[in-house]
């Protein structure tokens, strides 16, 4: 019997089929979710467009397609609707991210026409817990960034970045959209730092993505000069303390799998390895 499939950009009134599709996975598919429940479908607020990938009617899997690429609860089927529709639109994103199946299908049906790549992590375990730690003392000097610190804040980001990244946020437009990102997760209580006597940043992170069932953190960072001396974990364990309490009921990241030292810190903190993302780098 014969399946019959589309695939098309979502629209304003395709919200709900497309929740209903992004909390399947609420961990894997918090930062498209999180965009997704402030933003809604239209394509300008979005940032990007959301394509739909139907069976017999019925919306199955999704894709973003802005900034980054990210297949969401994609079948082998809508990965190849999806790859080639982002082969006829030509390369726009910095990135293609997500679960490790389905994006290292799409780069693999990609990459002829878009590589190659400046970086390939191929493997990115995802990390949850929805429990504070029972042996690690949350970092009491671990706090919210305030509105006005954030000419104190971004320095640490912009290093934090360019470390993991291996490109400067400022590169192109001048850092103003990376700027804008920051503003908005210092403006909505969602950055979190440590900073020594003299005002400077010895520890970051930031709560980057939340929706009702999940939340993500992200850009975790130690000041190299503060490297090796224990704050990871207890700052991690402030920073879960504020994300179980105020803002979802689980706690996730993804992780470089040869930063052995993160990985370390995370797991002392309670998270444990539940799958892998995968990351193309532009």
């Amino acid at each position: 019997m014969l399946t019959q499939t589309t695939t098309r950009v979502l629209e304003p009134s395709d919200l709900d089929a497309a929740l209903a599709v992004l909390d399947r996975e609420p961990v894997a598919n918090a930062f498209v979710a999180s965009r997704v429940y402030t933003a809604g479908l239209d394509p300008w607020r979005l940032g990007g467009e959301m394509w739909g990938w139907y069976a017999d009617g019925m919306l199955q899997s999704l894709c973003y397609a802005g900034a980054n690429l990210v297949p969401i609860c994609a079948t082998p089927q809508a990965v190849r609707a999806f790859a080639d529709r982002a082969r006829r639109a030509g390369r726009r994103c910095s990135s293609i991210v997500g679960p490790a199946g389905p994006t290292a299908q799409l780069w693999r049906l990609l990459e002829p026409s878009w590589g190659p790549a400046r970086e390939v992590r191929a493997h990115q375990p995802l990390m949850v817990t929805d429990r504070l730690p029972g042996n690690i003392a949350p970092d009491p000097h671990v706090r919210r960034i305030r509105k006005d610190e954030m000419e104190t804040i971004m320095p640490a980001c912009v290093a934090m970045f360019t470390e993991e990244v291996g490109i400067s946020p400022l590169a192109g437009d001048g850092g103003l959209l990376y700027q804008a990102r920051i503003a908005e997760l210092v403006g909505s209580g969602r950055s979190f730092a440590r900073l020594d006597e003299y005002g400077k940043v010895v520890f970051k992170a930031e709560i980057g993505a939340a929706t009702p069932g999940a939340c993500q953190i992200q850009g975790v960072w130690v000041a190299p000069e503060y490297r090796g001396q224990g704050l990871a974990a207890p700052g991690m364990a402030a920073v879960l303390r504020y994300a179980l309490t105020d803002v979802a009921p689980v706690a996730s990241l993804y992780v470089n799998d040869f930063n052995t030292a993160a990985r370390a810190a995370y797991r002392r903190v309670g998270f444990q390895e539940v799958g892998a993302f995968m990351s193309v780098l532009f």
